[in-house]
C-alpha cells in the first residue's frame, strides 16, 4: 500500500515538473497577444507583446476597439517576440477590450489578447487618499482625554488643585511651619 502511494506520488511529481519545465519562457502567451499593464487607467502607455510572429517578426495592432487607433509590432534583429505601444485616450470607458494584432509574415496570422480599463486604478488610490486610523484605542489602560469635555475639566482641574496643595506643603515645610 505505502509503495503504491509513493509511486503515483512520484509520477504525479515527475509530470508537474514535465509541465513547468516545457512551459514558454517568453512573457507572452504562445500564440497570443500579451498586454501589460492590464489593468489599466485612461492615459496610460500599454506594451503588447506576441512570439506568434516568429524571429525578426513585424505586426500591425489594432486597439481601436478602446480608441487608440493603430500601431506597430517590430522587433529587433533575432528577437522571438515582437513588441508596440500605444496610449490608451483619456475618453476610454471602464470595460474590457479585445486588443488584436495580424503578422506580416506567418500567413497573416492574427492574434488577441484582453485589455482592462479600470477609472481608478488601486494602486494610483491608495497614493493619492492614504488611509488613516481614527477612533479611540481600546487598550484596556485608561486616557485622561476622552471624548467628554466634562469629564476633561474635571480632571484637569483635579490635577490644578492637586499641583497647588503639593506645592503649598512643600513651602510650608521648607519654612519650617509644623501642621
Amino acid at each position: 500500500m505505502r509503495t503504491a502511494r509513493r509511486l503515483s506520488t512520484t509520477a504525479a511529481l515527475a509530470v508537474t515538473s514535465a509541465v513547468l519545465l516545457a512551459a514558454p519562457a517568453s512573457a507572452a502567451p504562445a500564440g497570443g497577444l500579451d498586454v501589460t499593464p492590464s489593468p489599466v487607467t485612461p492615459g496610460t502607455t500599454v506594451t503588447v507583446r506576441t512570439a506568434a510572429c516568429g524571429t525578426d517578426g513585424t505586426a500591425a495592432g489594432d486597439a481601436s476597439a478602446v480608441g487608440a487607433g493603430t500601431f506597430a509590432l517590430t522587433s529587433a534583429a533575432g528577437a522571438r517576440e515582437a513588441a508596440g505601444r500605444f496610449q490608451v485616450p483619456p475618453s476610454a470607458q471602464p470595460g474590457t477590450y479585445e486588443i488584436v494584432a495580424r503578422c506580416a509574415s506567418s500567413g497573416g496570422r492574427q492574434v488577441a489578447g484582453d485589455l482592462t480599463v479600470t477609472l481608478t486604478s488601486t494602486a494610483a488610490a491608495r497614493e493619492r487618499d492614504p488611509v488613516h486610523p481614527r477612533g479611540h484605542v481600546k487598550t484596556g489602560v485608561g486616557g485622561a482625554l476622552g471624548p467628554d469635555p466634562v469629564q476633561t475639566a474635571a480632571g484637569v482641574a483635579a490635577l490644578a488643585v492637586a499641583a497647588a496643595g503639593g506645592t503649598w506643603l512643600l513651602h510650608r515645610r521648607a519654612r519650617g511651619d509644623r501642621f
